[in-house]
């Protein structure tokens, strides 16, 4: 049954409530849904409600095409000035032998070791430093660009860049100028968190605001930046702090117009300051993705991190408004797996994002950071293997 019928279904169902229909016939009729929708969605909606609307936006904007890249990773240091008590990753300033701090040459060398691989994209993000300043930076992005004029720079979060252009005296408009010049094509979408200060004073108080990080953002969309945004969901903000963040985001990327995902990041206890706080189960990250869905209408993309939540998570995900699943990966990344990710060592090359892409019916297309199809895998035969006479359906338990 295709996304339509299973929709019509849903509309003609007389045991919905009159709130669910409304809103059902809103996502037909590509309507915006209310604040006050969204945290009816997050306490009234079934999962498999919210699967038939997410995924009949999600074929309406993508058809069955997942989203991938090749990318690999840079952290420059985990050494940090900010205290975040949900953070398994970083070491504060008087922990800093438990870190490292890479110098602008060492990370030169990360990035020098895939010249020959086919990768688009490094994506470059850590912790908050003064000697990583402006001047380090923007030295890196020259030289990255200069050596590899291809290779997307995708880097830094307004966490990193509120802390570097106040220490360099700029506005935010300056500073994204400045590095945009040195070599920076993108912004990821990290330290967003809970934008509501109600929340966010309690686990990342000494940080940017939400108004900081949205002003960043902006300042890159208007020099012609693309960006991403995220939220940190599962710990201790309530259903109306997540609706109250995608409504934030809604509204920027309605003045502004320069996010192209949004990734919804599950909170992860090990190893934290809040690891007596229990993790959401997965049905409620499937239900977190379908209402990210519905109610951010005016983005594009919403991504789902396979090595955060699961190769089998990610597969469902697909289902539930996710049409993005990040890229292949060699290990290059530990923030993840330091809070307790299922991929301790996540690493998985084309081949197998392929095929777990395949293996729930949706078409893998490898693209750039930009959204450009590079390679659509969809018939492709990787070499020495047996083309398929079909894709086994993946056994859940």
């Amino acid at each position: 049954m295709d996304a339509n019928s299973k929709l019509s279904l849903v509309l003609n169902d007389n045991d919905l409530s009159a709130e669910l229909k409304a809103i059902a016939n809103k996502v037909q009729n590509q309507e915006r849904i209310t604040f006050d929708e969204g945290v009816y969605l997050y306490k009234h909606a079934e999962l498999g409600y919210l699967g038939v609307l997410a995924n009949y936006i999600r074929e309406q904007k993508h058809g069955d095409k997942t989203y991938f890249n090749r990318n690999f990773h840079i952290e420059p240091t985990n050494v940090c000035v900010y205290d975040c008590k949900f953070c398994s990753y970083s070491r504060l300033i008087k922990q800093r032998e438990e870190g490292w701090e890479m110098s602008v040459e060492g990370m030169m060398d990360v990035l020098k070791k895939y010249d020959n691989e086919p990768v688009t994209e490094v994506h470059v993000t850590g912790g908050v430093v003064p000697k990583q300043n402006l001047e380090f930076y923007s030295d890196f992005f020259r030289k990255a660009k200069a050596h590899r004029p291809d290779l997307h720079i995708k880097a830094l979060t307004p966490v990193e860049y509120f802390y570097i252009f106040k220490k360099a005296k700029l506005t935010h408009y300056e500073g994204m100028k400045y590095l945009q010049e040195a070599g920076l094509d993108s912004m990821p979408g990290g330290g967003a968190e809970i934008f509501h200060p109600e929340v966010r004073e309690k686990i990342a108080h000494d940080k940017c605001n939400a108004e900081q990080w949205l002003d960043i953002h902006e300042q890159a969309h208007k020099l012609g930046m693309k960006t991403n945004a995220t939220m940190l969901y599962g710990h201790i903000e309530e259903f109306w702090h997540r609706v109250d963040h995608m409504e934030r985001l809604r509204q920027q990327q309605d003045k502004s117009g320069g996010f192209q995902a949004f990734i919804p990041l599950k909170f992860r206890n090990q190893n934290n300051q809040m690891d007596h706080v229990p993790e959401v189960s997965v049905i409620e990250d499937l239900r977190n993705y379908a209402i990210a869905r519905i109610y951010l209408d005016n983005f594009d993309h919403i991504k789902a991190y396979w090595a955060m939540i699961s190769r089998q998570t990610a597969q469902l995900s697909l289902n539930f408004g996710v049409d993005d699943i990040d890229g292949t990966l060699d290990d290059t990344t530990k923030i993840y797996s330091m809070a307790g990710a299922e991929e301790q060592h996540p690493a998985m090359n084309t081949e197998e994002l392929v095929n777990l892409i395949k293996q729930v019916n949706r078409k893998p297309i490898e693209r750039d950071t930009l959204y450009n199809v590079v390679t659509d895998y969809t018939d492709f035969v990787f070499e020495g293997e047996a083309k398929p006479q079909y894709y086994k359906l993946p056994v859940i338990n």
